[in-house]
């Protein structure tokens, strides 16, 4: 041994090396080593993250929306209705609409048309006593009516006299009725096939119904138009 001893040092000297490197072992970092403390930071900043971004995933509540468009007059019911999950910025907005998790009141008719998918809003129905609305059938010619108007439409009717004949103030070139909903609205196939004719349901005020129809009657066979809105 001593000779292997005796050989290194020969070699060292002669390579002009003053001594044999002493090996350095690794060591644990200890439970002050600021790489550890930076570590155990970061997994509490991701942990409280997370939770946080979890708690906010289930803000969300459900609450009623219409299944398909609706208009004033209609009765609405749990069968019209299908529930949608919402997270609201203001706690207070939940009281504008109806949660799906409670029943439904009974007898509730709209007060505005609605479209599919639309939330339920309280201010838009009420006692189907206390709404006021009569829902009136009205024969229009296919061609009088924009292919769009469907139930939740909101159209202006005119009375346009027809050839030869003069029905009056009715058909003055503004609109008899201003401002309904379509309550219901036929295709051609489902209307008056062998008329051509589409049938419209709209939901009007007793006072606008009697004025349509006084209106309609004055005048020799007046063409009915509608004009969508919107």
């Amino acid at each position: 041994m001593g000779a292997i001893c005796g050989h290194d040092g020969q070699v060292a000297r002669n390579l002009g090396v003053s001594g044999v490197p002493v090996a350095v072992r690794a060591t644990r970092p200890g439970w002050r080593d600021p790489r550890l403390l930076v570590g155990l930071l970061i997994v509490a900043v991701s942990v409280v993250a997370g939770a946080r971004l979890l708690a906010s995933a289930d803000d969300s509540v459900s609450v009623w929306a219409v299944a398909a468009d609706m208009g004033a007059g209609d009765t609405v019911t749990s069968d019209d209705l299908v529930a949608r999950r919402v997270r609201f910025g203001n706690g207070a907005d939940l009281d504008r609409y109806f949660g799906s998790d409670a029943a439904l009141p009974d007898g509730l008719q709209l007060l505005r048309g609605i479209g599919a998918g639309e939330l339920l809003p309280r201010t838009a129905v009420g006692a189907a006593e206390e709404s006021g609305l009569l829902q009136v059938p009205i024969a229009v010619d296919a061609e009088q009516v924009p292919p769009a108007v469907a139930a939740g439409s909101t159209i202006d009717i005119y009375l346009i006299p027809t050839a030869g004949s003069d029905c009056g103030s009715p058909c003055s070139g503004e609109p008899v009725l201003t401002g309904v909903t379509v309550v219901d609205a036929s295709t051609v196939d489902e209307g008056f096939a062998a008329t051509g004719k589409r049938q419209l349901v709209v939901g009007v005020e007793a006072d606008e119904a009697s004025r349509f129809f006084k209106a309609l009657g004055a005048g020799d066979g007046p063409t009915i138009t509608i004009v969508r809105r919107g």
